[in-house]
């Protein structure tokens, strides 16, 4: 048990899931004031193609906080969650960019809304089931660790998160492992000990990112092209539908070697989708130098060339590089090893070590 001194009122975002109850049990356990709080963001009014899980995950959620007996409240955060959120993931598609909403969701909602509502409920912090480590520095500030268990670390999706949010943030599971975790949700008898990860857009549920986007974007056909002649193999419907390194689903069958083909660009001046087959050399698959924009920092910002290393996307491993800011919140990235499939509008992350400092978007 915690001191009086060291207890916080703290604001639990219980999703419904086995993460974050365990989050609730562990501050719980430490003497913490809780209150646990479902975050109602989309309960797929417009009848978009996909399972939306919210009304179980309401229910889970609530039988958790009456389990670990703490208050349970909804926070009803559609209309904030579809313009900051939703809109944010349409207009990036329509402009033939690659969103990543669950990275924005963190820092415009679980950190942006939802942190504001509980300051004005009078909680000092938020927490949550992110897979990741907060540690207090002797200087006052805060630094965000990947966590501990690293084929579950979900730093790369705190990447754009700011040291004000990194203060109020609370991430009391990260330096378990996942059987762990599950392991101590069985042995308090939590109702999602068993309750399956979930999967899909953040805070959407199990909805294919192809149906989202048809019943949002109007359709642009425009014509598929080989890259490196020009010879066009096919029509498709819409360059939202495709990212850049994507091999299935673009509707060209592989030549008769075998080969298949990647999408290596997308040319928005005649909707043109442009394909190579898929080896090291395929016209701009590969890049060893991209620049960034829209840098943002957990803590003091990098304003020298540095030496770090970066997380491309989330699953891909920590890479060297050299950074090299321009001023204006951009920069140059100069990989050590050319980087496959860097596409425009994606989050990149940025780390010293285990430490994330920071993320960018790819320009």
């Amino acid at each position: 048990m915690f001191p009086v001194a060291s207890r916080e009122k703290i604001l639990v975002a219980l999703s419904g899931g086995v993460d974050s109850s365990v989050a609730a049990l562990l501050l719980k356990q430490q003497g913490h004031e809780l209150v646990g709080a479902y975050m109602k963001n989309w309960i797929n009014e417009d009848n978009v193609i996909g399972h939306c899980p919210w009304q179980q995950d309401i229910e889970d959620a609530g039988r958790v906080a009456e389990q670990i007996g703490i208050e349970f409240r909804v926070v009803n955060l559609m209309q904030e969650y579809r313009e900051r959120i939703v809109q944010y993931l349409l207009d990036g598609y329509a402009r033939g960019l690659t969103p990543n909403p669950d990275v924005m969701c963190n820092r415009e909602i679980k950190f942006g809304v939802l942190r504001a509502w509980a300051r004005d409920h009078g909680f000092g912090a938020v927490a949550t089931g992110h897979y990741a480590r907060r540690e207090e520095l002797p200087d006052g500030s805060s630094a965000l660790l990947e966590g501990v268990d690293k084929n579950k670390d979900q730093s790369y999706f705190l990447a754009l998160l700011n040291q004000e949010q990194l203060r109020d943030a609370r991430f009391p599971i990260g330096h378990l492992a996942k059987p762990e975790l599950r392991r101590l949700a069985r042995e308090a008898g939590l109702a999602t000990a068993d309750k399956k990860d979930s999967q899909g857009i953040c805070f959407i549920g199990e909805v294919k990112m192809a149906d989202f986007l048809r019943a949002y974007v109007p359709e642009a056909p425009g014509p598929i092209l080989r890259a490196n002649d020009g010879r066009e193999l096919g029509r498709h419907h819409g360059l939202h539908y495709y990212t850049l390194g994507q091999r299935k689903g673009i509707g060209v069958p592989s030549n008769t070697d075998g080969q298949a083909y990647v999408v290596v660009g997308k040319r928005a001046a005649d909707h043109a989708l442009l394909v190579a087959f898929d080896h090291p050399d395929a016209p701009g698959l590969f890049q060893r130098e991209v620049r960034v924009h829209a840098l943002s920092w957990t803590g003091a910002p990098v304003t020298l060339p540095s030496t770090l290393e970066g997380r491309v996307r989330y699953r891909d491993p920590r890479v060297p590089l050299e950074f090299i800011p321009e001023g204006g919140g951009t920069a140059r990235v100069i990989f050590r090893e050319p980087q496959r499939a860097l596409a425009s509008g994606q989050i990149f992350a940025l780390y010293a070590g285990e430490r994330l400092l920071g993320g960018a978007v790819y320009v």
